[in-house]
């Protein structure tokens, strides 16, 4: 029997990667360049936490931490694990769109992805910052969403 007896509720993408999160977690290595990006929910609703280790060329690993619906748990798995092995250069923004088609995000949940976007560009802020010889950086933002 399914743990998911609302599957219906989700595409088969958002159960796949709620069922098999791969990139949840903290950085299993060290990197020469770190940063974290958060963004929080006013009312404390959804927080995410992005953390990513880079050469300072590409990002070599990606992890996240998310109090939220399986829609965002979903969605900063697929941002994870497409960012892994990526140019830190080529990834500063994504497309929020093609995010919530891929995973068929209903339209109410656009808030949500705009705060993992946000998230998102914090950390893309953190490692520019720790790219230019600061060691560790972190951003965030706190939005009310």
């Amino acid at each position: 029997m399914s743990v998911f007896t609302v599957a219906g509720a989700y595409s088969p993408g958002v159960l796949e990667h709620f069922a098999h999160p791969v990139h949840a977690g903290d950085l299993q290595a060290r990197y020469p360049v770190e940063a974290r990006g958060e963004a929080t929910e006013a009312g404390g609703g959804c927080q995410i936490l992005l953390t990513a280790g880079s050469d300072g060329n590409s990002f070599r690993e990606v992890r996240y931490r998310v109090l939220g619906c399986p829609h965002i748990i979903a969605a900063a798995e697929e941002l994870c694990r497409s960012a892994e092995g990526q140019p830190v250069s080529a990834l500063k923004t994504f497309d929020r769109s093609d995010l919530m088609a891929l995973l068929d995000v209903p339209v109410e949940k656009t808030g949500r992805i705009l705060l993992l976007e946000d998230a998102w560009q914090a950390l893309c802020r953190g490692l520019e910052h720790s790219a230019s010889g600061t060691g560790k950086a972190t951003g965030s933002t706190d939005e009310q969403k």
